[in-house]
């Protein structure tokens, strides 16, 4: 830790120059102090920055990302065309309505799970969060392809949600290892340069497999563990050359003499891994979000018991109790506020929970929506709402090479909030019906050249503000959580708007038909295979699309405006060529520091 000791001393040195004072008390961390001598020390952190040291060559570092690329481009493939499929076992089970609830349920879990894989990362190692993650990631999709019912099939998206955002955030983490600050935008992008070949594979692989959702999800099962391979190889490289050096690796489950196996337990998993917070932060999204999906297309159901109990309990208990938890009782809590108050953290939390939101609402039902609105088959669809991202990875590795000469994100972030306002625009004139094919290909391309320039330079600014490689995964995690959270909220709202919007839209087109209104609502893939694009019943249905898809649009328009207004509050840090600030050492003059800054470096060495 004399790394952070140095950094320490030159930061205060930079604050008693600058005449500001810091009120930190030695007894402020005492209580912590208590909890972290019963046990565990962060031996994530500390392994990896050793492993790190053997993989500093240029060489090397490009097998890890190759490595990490050949994931991407599994676990990518594997996104694009469940996509695809789960529409179509949803509408097998004759729930197509509660795509929306299933996804916000993932989202739920995702958002918790990252965080505490973060937390996993730094106190058992990043390959411990790799190997539990993928075995998530594979029982989940063998529970899904084996399901007969929906709520089997809920099963296995909940454990298979888990297990993807945790393998998310082990490749976040394995980049922020092995990649300076200033190349920080680059790297994370070339980590999912895959998205470029996904784009156009996708839809091939989606259509070569027809209609045989089970075996499209399923065969995922064994695709992906066999392309971590040679990831796994380079882990073990990594652990070999530390070993064969002997250096002084530290043990994930050591415990000190005299600390007992009640005392070492409670610790670590009750303690340091927040254990309440964690249950209390999964009831508080659990609770608020999914009745509003739940309430379906009859608004007697908001009357009822089942949905509005939820609701309150979300909002009137479990919310103070989180806070009040986190606030007064919790030694290592989930969300620190040191952290999260300060701007350079909480504006990038801001526009990850927006960019988020915005992006769902537009993505939730895309894929139903283009082929049954736009007359698009599954294997254009599926290459349609993967344009974004093919757009999305070129902009932001292509210009991360000009973040690496002006070292600054916030003028890239602001250009990208606007190039969404334009996206929006079009996705919300062309809705649907003919004509609107060219319209929607332009707007998902603008939809990929804004998120090209907020996703990668949003996640590296707040890495940036938190100084140290002792906070990077935490505040990894804080953004992918955001991401989760805001993916959810879309989920619910969206699911919201269609579930009671479309059915009315369509029992007024239909008022002869009810029956076929229904059928057009719960399986609108079986409806288009009955009536083709110039029948009346399908057009029909055209215009009730182009209604909702109206309303969803115009959510996410007004959404946009407080993401713009986020972006103003962003610290504009130079990002200099390290893993983290607190490495700078005699170029700590450059950085702009806060009290808030020296608290966190001074926890951290004292810990």
């Amino acid at each position: 830790m004399s790394g952070l000791t140095d950094s320490k001393g030159s930061l205060n040195k930079v604050l008693e120059n600058s005449s500001v004072t810091s009120n930190i008390s030695s007894q402020e961390y005492e209580d912590d102090q208590d909890s972290i001598s019963a046990g565990l020390e962060y031996s994530g952190v500390h392994n990896a920055k050793i492993y790190a040291k053997y993989y500093s060559s240029t060489f090397r570092r490009l097998c890890v990302f190759f490595s990490l690329f050949l994931m991407a481009l599994a676990y990518g493939l594997d996104h694009s065309v469940r996509n695809t499929y789960q529409t179509l076992a949803t509408s097998s089970f004759s729930n197509n309505s509660r795509l929306s609830t299933i996804n916000c349920i993932e989202q739920v879990l995702s958002a918790a799970s990252e965080i505490w894989f973060a937390r996993a990362a730094d106190m058992f190692g990043r390959p411990f969060v790799f190997v539990t993650a993928t075995l998530a990631y594979v029982v989940g999709t063998v529970i899904q392809c084996q399901s007969y019912n929906l709520a089997s099939y809920a099963i296995g998206s909940c454990i298979f949600a888990i297990g993807h955002s945790g393998l998310i955030l082990c490749c976040e983490v394995y980049v922020a290892d092995f990649s300076n600050l200033n190349w920080r935008v680059t790297a994370g992008a070339g980590q999912i340069l895959p998205n470029v070949i996904i784009t156009w594979v996708g839809g091939n692989i989606a259509g070569a497999v027809g209609d045989n959702w089970k075996w499209g999800i399923g065969m995922w099962a064994f695709i992906y563990p066999l392309s971590c391979i040679p990831f796994a190889f380079c882990v073990l490289h990594m652990y070999y050359l530390a070993r064969k050096n002997n250096e002084q690796l530290m043990s994930i489950f050591s415990k000190r003499q005299g600390v007992s196996i009640r005392q070492f337990c409670t610790s670590m998993f009750f303690w340091k891994l927040d254990f309440i917070g964690l249950v209390l932060l999964v009831l508080i999204l659990a609770l608020i979000l999914i009745p509003l999906t739940l309430g379906g297309g009859v608004t007697d159901k908001w009357r009822t018991p089942g949905i509005l109990v939820p609701e309150i309990l979300g909002w009137v208990v479990a919310l103070p109790l989180y806070v009040w938890w986190e606030y007064k009782y919790a030694t290592h809590p989930l969300m620190p506020w040191k952290v999260v108050k300060d701007r350079g953290v909480w504006s990038p939390l801001a526009i990850n929970l927006f960019m988020e939101f915005v992006f769902a609402m537009q993505s939730t039902y895309m894929t139903t929506f283009l082929l049954v609105a736009v007359n698009q088959s599954k294997k254009t669809a599926t290459r349609i709402n993967r344009l974004w991202s093919f757009v999305s990875v070129l902009v932001a590795f292509f210009f991360g090479f000009i973040v690496v000469k002006i070292r600054r994100t916030k003028e890239l972030i602001i250009v990208g909030i606007c190039a969404w306002f334009v996206s929006f625009g079009l996705l919300e004139h062309f809705r649907g019906g003919d004509g609107s094919f060219a319209g929607i290909i332009v707007a998902e391309c603008m939809l990929g050249l804004g998120n090209g320039f907020l996703k990668f330079p949003s996640k590296t600014s707040i890495q940036a503000c938190v100084l140290t490689h002792e906070m990077m995964a935490l505040a990894t995690s804080l953004t992918l959580a955001l991401n989760s959270i805001g993916t959810a909220f879309a989920a619910a709202v969206a699911g919201a708007i269609w579930s009671n919007v479309l059915p009315k839209r369509l029992e007024e087109l239909f008022p002869d038909d009810i029956a076929l209104a229904k059928a057009a609502f719960k399986k609108p893939v079986a409806f288009i295979k009955k009536y083709h694009w110039d029948t009346v019943e399908r057009q029909n249905v055209v215009l009730a699309y182009r209604t909702v898809q109206r309303i969803l649009m115009s959510v996410a328009l007004g959404l946009i405006v407080p993401l713009l207004i986020s972006s103003f509050f962003l610290r504009n840090r130079r990002l200099e060529d390290v893993v983290a600030l607190d490495e700078l050492e005699g170029n700590v003059d450059e950085v702009e520091v806060s009290t808030e800054e020296v608290e966190q470096i001074d926890k951290i060495d004292k810990v």
